[in-house]
């Protein structure tokens, strides 16, 4: 029993170790040639909220409105 607890316990530790570098393996293309890997594509930009004198949201095209 013992025996077969510590088996296991090697056997999930190793396979722990040898997860980052499955992770962070070089990308390959169709034919299994190596390319450069694809990057995470940019956020959008967020929208620009402009406030008045008073510290309120206002559209920005009104008077005396400045971006916040």
């Amino acid at each position: 029993m013992f025996r077969k607890l510590m088996i296991a316990g090697a056997s999930l530790a190793m396979l722990a170790a040898a997860s980052p570098s499955i992770a962070a393996a070089p990308c390959r293309d169709a034919h299994g040639k190596f390319v450069k890997c694809a990057t995470k594509p940019a956020a959008p930009a967020k929208a620009t909220r402009c406030k008045d004198a008073k510290g309120k949201f206002v559209k920005c095209g009104t008077t005396g409105a400045k971006p916040a």
